[in-house]
Parts: C-alpha cells; structure tokens; sequence
C-alpha cells in the first residue's frame, strides 16, 4: 500500500471502496467543491458513500497524485451518466489537499461547473449553465440528495 494518502485515496475510489476513501479523510475533514460548497466530518464521508453507491459505470482515472506530508494535489476525471437524466458526463478536476496526521483534513476540488451543466443537464445547462439560478438549483438538489443519504445511513448521525 502506498504511504501517499492522495494516491491511496483515488486508487480506492476506482475501485468505488468508499470504506477505504473514508480511512484517508481525518475525522474533522472539510470539503468542498462547485456542488457540496462546504461538507465536514462525516457529510464529507456521506457523499463519497453516496457517490461510489449511486456510480453504477463510474470510470476514476487519476494522474500525479502528489503529498509531502502536510499537503497534496491531483488531477482526476470522472466519466459516468448522470442519474437524474442518463447523460454522459466527463468531469475533469483539479484537487488540493490539507493533510494532518496523515491523513487528509481539507478536500478542495475544482471544476467548471457550467461545463459540467452542460453534459448533465442537456440544452438548459449549456445555455444557462453559467447562471447562479441553475448553479443553485444544482447545488440544492444535490444537498437535498445527501441529507436524504444521510437519514437513510444512521452512522452520519447529524454530520
């Protein structure tokens, strides 16, 4: 096994083992990204569950996952069909980490997240992608999402 938690981290979510993302997150973790603007502890590990459960022909590929010991990086793309409407969807994002105790304290990932409206969303996301009314609307129902994950998992308690 790698000593490198950010290479550990994604080589596990190919694998979709949402158990062994969850190792590499510090329990006091915070994430955030374009969608989920700020998750901590066990939110942030509710999502990468949900995720990995709901991926059915997710594809992670991963290059240059990097930690020194108090920080990290990586590239990643995600190819899978978006549930809510069976669109393809290519993600690519830039990753930063935080690490503390070996293991990752902060998540920040960058996206284009009118791009990613676009293959998701069809007609509406390309053209009206880039709006903070879509972008909320997006950001709200995915929030909606994990807190309906997190009530159907008693072991997120209240995040």
């Amino acid at each position: 096994m790698s000593d490198n938690v950010v290479q550990r981290f994604y080589e596990a979510f190919a694998r979709k083992d949402w158990k062994a993302m969850q190792e590499c997150y510090h329990p006091e973790v915070t994430f955030s990204d374009p969608v989920f603007p700020e998750l901590k502890g066990k939110q942030a590990m509710a999502m990468w569950h949900m995720l990995a459960l709901a991926g059915k022909d997710l594809i992670i590929t991963f290059r240059d996952p990097k930690s020194d010991g108090s920080s990290g990086s990586c590239h990643w793309e995600a190819t899978y069909s978006f549930s809510r409407t069976g669109r393809k969807v290519h993600n690519i994002i830039d990753a930063t980490f935080t690490l503390s105790e070996g293991r990752i304290i902060r998540h920040q990932d960058n996206f284009d997240l009118w791009k990613w409206a676009g293959m998701a969303l069809g007609p509406t996301g390309k053209l009206l992608g880039w709006s903070s009314i879509v972008q909320d609307k997006v950001k709200k129902t995915a929030a909606s999402a994990l807190k309906k994950f997190i009530s159907e998992h008693p072991e997120y308690g209240n995040g």
